[in-house]
């Protein structure tokens, strides 16, 4: 029997700690055809998602995918990734999280940076780089 992943558990906990502590978590993710996100703010085939409470409608981050609705540029979407194309998430403050590999097909090379989606109907705002490479645990106080 094979054991599930943890990523999601990871996922879930970090954005519990964003929030609980006011940051704003943000997910870079993988692009591709699985991903239901706005094409016109995928950038290196990635997108960066402000997944906060505030910024999102009926948010669900189940163990196989991340369901939400959130404005971009004044229009409402559903959004939909799949784990495997999360590649990291940190608070946009902060920088602190945690970066996964990606899952299957659709990896990005060292340097390249996402782009930002869009928050509720705000400017969007470059967040700082997450962290690349190989994944990494940091402690978190």
């Amino acid at each position: 029997m094979e054991l599930p992943s943890t990523k999601p558990y990871l996922i879930r906990a970090i954005h519990e700690w964003c929030s609980d502590n006011g940051f704003t978590p943000y997910i870079a993710v993988i692009a591709d055809e699985r991903a239901r996100v706005p094409r016109e703010f995928v950038r290196d085939g990635q997108i960066v998602l402000n997944v906060g409470y505030e910024a999102t409608g009926h948010l669900n981050i189940a163990n196989d995918a991340i369901t939400f609705q959130a404005r971009f540029g004044g229009v409402a979407r559903d959004i939909s990734v799949p784990i495997g194309n999360v590649v990291a998430i940190y608070a946009k403050e902060n920088g602190a999280g945690m970066a996964f590999e990606p899952d299957g097909k659709g990896a990005v090379g060292v340097g390249e940076e996402p782009k930002h989606g869009g928050d509720q109907g705000s400017e969007p705002e470059p967040p700082p780089a997450p962290p690349s490479g190989r994944p990494k645990l940091q402690r978190i106080k």
